[in-house]
């Protein structure tokens, strides 16, 4: 069949108009705080064989989740597969990425025929386990953090399982999670309709043709990029701190990347092995933050379908803290990426600078749970609103402020403050920028920001999970290194309690105080290349101190009018370089 490059390029487009269509979706009919609000989810459509047709990644550590998990599902049902199916999963041994982030496929037939799936994958408010939300720092095994899902189907040729539904959900303790499933049941239909209606209109021997021919069409277009790259071997590491068991704990990530030509390959062989807690990541995890983060250094309009991924390998272990072995509990392995990215980027700083970022705030969340006296109910929350730090700058362009970690890369939204104090039985006191808190640079950081709650409500747990206590942000090419994380909770006596970073605290009295700071990303080049007048700016603005610009950027600025002092800015330049 003759290829239409024209219409190649219009199935290209209506791919990514239909998921974002699911997107939409889903985001006007869930309910919980996490999907409706934070958009911690991801749509995509997949071909007959689970293959990678486009996606919309509102979360991107979940952008390539879902490509695995439907291969292993073709697979594991074989010709068991009919229209009207729905199925459900979450099983990390069975190539998902987080036990929370639980997954609806439901395949597409035309003509009797399989010919593409529909899929949700969302972060869900509680799966079970012993702690409510499904964060349990104190877990050494998988059964102790979820309800394992391996591929199941709650709807059979149109039919409920009503057996199957009720011996899930009477494992999950919100009923707000049966009604969220519902809604990823809904958008996976809306992308049903889609693909039935482009079926519908051309035909499935010019989609198939289309299809493979967009595939080809998008591997040269990555296979163009990474010839960008000089060839070489490139290596970098970067450090987990704390495994939430034993004080004082560090593991090593290390990667040895290898372009070759069009190819390269992520080989993490080197990495350190995994822990006994729950600081392990799962194949899948650990593969879509390395591809979330390659993609951040190369043509941002190459299609997101099978294509891309083909002239990229990705070597992980098992029995490493990114690919941990089974009945490991990995519940934090999403936010290992942000270490994993940072190896990446001090790898490939050396072959591609002008691409690379400085470090970004490394995460540090908290999760409350507990019962909301005011409706008589029980709540679940997780802090999206202060776990957001600044990116590191790059060549040209400073962070972004507050976009949050590099695993969500500006994805995951902030909660509004009203609907915040809503969903919780919690009091806002504040929510803004943290001066000073981005690492300087000729391009700084993105800045961080300082939060404090009042805990409502009683039988309040407070989850921390992250990281970016003890290394911040770094600072590149001469930038300097941004600030560190903090939680603390001041309790109604005085006392003051700085959680770690993976804790797990019972019994928090109401009018207990949470404070928190996420830190900035780290600066790109001299600080001191910097236009004094724009740092000037940023001193009039609150975004840097007096005394900072002066000690970071070698500015003086008159503390009454706020404008440069010339003549001592030289003399503070010349004298570093003498």
């Amino acid at each position: 069949m003759k290829i239409d490059k024209i219409l190649v390029s219009v199935l290209q487009r209506r791919f990514k108009s239909i998921t974002e269509e699911m997107s939409i979706v889903l985001t006007k009919t869930t309910r919980s705080p996490i999907l409706c609000e934070a958009k911690d989810f991801v749509t995509g459509l997949y071909d007959g064989k689970g293959k990678m047709l486009e996606q919309t990644e509102n979360l991107p550590i979940l952008s390539f989740s879902l490509g695995p998990v439907c291969e292993y599902i073709v697979d594991y049902f074989g010709d068991e597969i009919y229209p009207g199916d729905v199925i459900f999963h979450n099983d990390v041994f069975s190539m998902g990425n987080q036990n929370n982030d639980v997954a609806v496929y439901k395949p597409i037939f035309f003509e009797d025929r399989l010919v593409a799936w529909a899929a949700a994958k969302g972060h869900q408010a509680d799966v079970g386990g012993a702690v409510a939300g499904g964060y349990n720092p104190k877990a050494t095994e998988v059964w102790q953090e979820t309800l394992r899902i391996p591929p199941v189907k709650v709807y059979e040729r149109g039919k409920l399982r009503k057996d199957v539904w009720d011996l899930i959900f009477a494992n999950i303790r919100f009923e707000i999670v049966a009604a969220d499933m519902r809604a990823q049941i809904g958008s996976c239909v809306v992308g049903e309709r889609g693909i039935l209606k482009l079926l519908e209109k051309y035909g499935l021997d010019v989609f198939e043709t289309h299809k493979e021919y967009l595939y080809e069409s998008t591997e040269k277009m990555m296979r163009a990029e990474i010839a960008t790259i000089p060839n070489g071997t490139y290596r970098g590491e970067a450090t987990v701190y704390y495994d939430g068991r034993t004080p004082g704990s560090k593991y090593k990530i290390r990667v040895t990347i290898t372009v070759d030509d069009e190819e390269i390959t992520f080989d993490y062989s080197d990495t350190d092995p995994q822990t006994d807690g729950f600081v392990n990541g799962t194949y899948t995890s650990s593969a879509s933050a390395t591809l979330l983060t390659f993609l951040q250094m190369v043509n941002p309009d190459i299609p997101h379908n099978d294509g891309m991924v083909r002239p990229v390998k990705i070597l992980i272990p098992e029995g490493t803290i990114l690919n941990a072995r089974y009945p490991a509990a990995t519940t934090f392995g999403n936010h290992l990426c942000p270490p994993n990215a940072d190896a990446i980027i001090r790898a490939l700083s050396r072959a591609i600078p002008e691409r690379v970022t400085a470090g970004w705030n490394q995460l540090l969340c908290y999760l409350t749970s507990g019962y909301d006296t005011r409706k008589n109910d029980n709540y679940v929350d997780i802090g999206f609103l202060g776990l957001k730090g600044g990116s590191g700058g790059t060549k040209g362009v400073d962070g972004y402020d507050h976009i949050g970690m590099i695993d969500a890369s500006g994805g995951v939204l902030d909660q509004d403050y009203e609907m915040f104090e809503q969903q919780t039985p919690h009091l806002l006191l504040q929510h803004e920028y943290w001066p000073d808190s981005a690492g300087a640079g000729e391009q700084r950081g993105g800045l961080g920001v300082e939060t404090r709650f009042e805990i409502g409500g009683r039988n309040t747990k407070v989850v921390t999970f992250g990281d970016g206590d003890v290394e911040p942000a770094f600072g590149l090419f001469g930038g300097r290194d941004a600030t560190l994380n903090r939680i603390e909770l001041h309790y109604p006596d005085g006392t003051v309690y700085k959680t770690t970073t993976k804790d797990l605290v019972e019994d928090v009295p109401a009018g207990t105080v949470l404070f928190q700071q996420a830190g900035g990303g780290g600066g790109y080049g001299d600080p001191y290349l910097r236009d004094p007048a724009r740092v000037a700016r940023e001193v009039r603005n609150g975004i840097v101190s007096v005394e900072r610009a002066e000690e970071e950027y070698g500015v003086v600025i008159d503390p009454e009018t706020r404008e440069v002092k010339q003549k001592e800015t030289e003399r503070m330049r010349a004298k570093r370089h003498v």
